[in-house]
């Protein structure tokens, strides 16, 4: 039995604190007040004060209110049952199914012992040229989506989960508004993956508390998957509205501010999450992509600073599409080596023809006359803005490869590529690169005609 405590020492928002001994850090506790039962979790130790946030809020919690200590800290159940199914952040149904008590296992623990982790090998096919060409996706990696406000992140996350060749998706939702929430189940629904997907969502209007704990409960589930020889993506979104949650309990107990009045352990909150990512030797793997929002679009700001020394890379959504100036998957090389032989060429080749077309573009806005290739470069960017970068394309990476090379042979000569002879001779397109334009022998051939026409 654990003791019951009948004073409530203060009560400031959503956090209270009691005097207590023998509690542990992230420990559940049940508090009684006037509205009924809500549920807490201790978020800080101060000899004998113990604060607790209240999940539901501290509405109808008085100071004569009951706290009971549950002994032990927040867990979620463990079984294939939650495939197809939807959570809210403290692993509660969302979607009137029943809820699942059974093999409950601790979440928040420790990230893999590097020992176990084996070096990264695989690639995850996503069907977006734009990662699978130019910044492939590894098992076990941790990528951020680097976004602005109003950038389609969600509707990019929930094409990757349709299309991402993986064994189960797990969603981790924080802060969504409710029509993004019901976006996301009814594409998973309607296109038949949501029986392999997972989702953990905490809307704008639930607790603060839970939409700290959605990152751990996915990647929690996610790693008792992984052990079991499953290839697991976790899907989270996003990861500035965790940082503003931890902001908010932080200014609420009133611990220092950092930068921007972000808590000074920012760095380490993230970077507990994220190191969760693991290519098990033996079994399966954890894949994390994650969105971060950038208020102002301003990459300095602390939540996409502190990522980027996280992370291994990171894809910026700009304009509605991958931009391949900045994205960067820094394990790439890992596995572009082992797909075709023309992956790697391809790759560098059309993004150099890309920046070319930046430059011409810029020369266009200015007035300056625009020369043969200038031209070339003009139709090409087109193009590659139109039929690879487009968020829209659904291709395999055999098939984009292949559009890569037909998109160059319709602009440009073999020779104007830079792309090795061995290279073009094994897969430039034939007759490409001489549409609407005649051989020698041809032209020969109708200047003999034209002659004997007119003698």
């Amino acid at each position: 039995m654990h003791k019951v405590y009948h004073r409530i020492e203060q009560i400031a928002g959503n956090v209270i604190m009691v005097r207590a001994e023998g509690v542990a850090s992230g420990e559940l506790a049940q508090v009684v007040g006037t509205l009924g039962v809500s549920l807490a979790q201790v978020i800080r130790l101060e000899r004998d004060k113990v604060s607790l946030q209240v999940f539901a809020g501290s509405r109808g919690i008085s100071t004569d209110g009951q706290v009971r200590f549950l002994g032990h800290k927040m867990d979620v159940s463990f079984t294939e049952a939650l495939l197809g199914r939807v959570f809210d952040g403290s692993g509660q149904p969302r979607d009137n199914g029943p809820a699942l008590d059974e093999n409950r296992i601790a979440i928040g623990g420790p990230s893999v012992n590097p020992a176990k982790r084996i070096i990264p090998r695989k690639m995850v096919r996503t069907g977006i040229p734009m990662i699978d060409i130019f910044n492939s996706l590894v098992e076990s990696q941790k990528l951020p989506i680097f976004a602005a406000a109003g950038e389609p992140y969600n509707e990019l996350l929930a094409r990757i989960a349709l299309q991402a060749e993986v064994d189960i998706i797990i969603l981790g939702g924080m802060g969504l508004k409710h029509d993004d929430y019901l976006q996301f189940r009814d594409t998973l629904e309607e296109n038949g993956a949501l029986s392999r997907s997972i989702l953990f969502v905490h809307t704008a209007a639930d607790p603060t508390v839970e939409c700290q704990m959605v990152p751990d409960i996915s990647l929690a589930v996610a790693e008792q998957f992984a052990l079991q020889n499953k290839r697991v993506l976790v899907l989270l979104t996003d990861m500035t509205s965790f940082a503003d949650a931890l902001k908010e309990i932080a200014i609420t107990m009133e611990q220092i501010p950092s930068n921007r009045g972000y808590p000074g352990d920012l760095y380490s909150q993230l970077a507990s999450r994220y190191e969760k990512a693991v290519d098990f030797e033996g079994a399966g793997s954890i894949t994390i992509l994650a969105v971060t929002t950038m208020p102002g679009d301003d990459v300095t700001h602390p939540v996409p600073d502190n990522t980027g020394y996280i992370t291994e890379g990171q894809f910026y959504l700009r304009n509605g599409r991958i931009e391949p100036f900045g994205s960067l998957s820094r394990l790439k090389q890992q596995v572009n080596g082992k797909t075709r032989d023309d992956h790697r060429a391809v790759m560098t080749t059309m993004i150099q023809l890309y920046a070319s077309y930046k430059e011409t573009l810029e020369k266009q806005s200015m007035g300056f006359r625009m020369s043969a290739w200038d031209n070339k470069l003009l139709i090409y960017g087109e193009r590659f803005e139109k039929e690879m970068m487009d968020l829209t394309v659904n291709i395999s990476l055999e098939s984009a490869l292949d559009l890569g090379w037909r998109i160059m042979a319709d602009c440009f000569e073999p020779e104007e590529t830079g792309v090795s002879s061995k290279l073009i001779e094994q897969f430039w397109p034939a007759k490409a690169g001489t549409a609407g334009k005649e051989t020698p022998d041809e032209a020969a051939a109708d200047e003999t005609q034209a002659a004997e026409k007119a003698e």
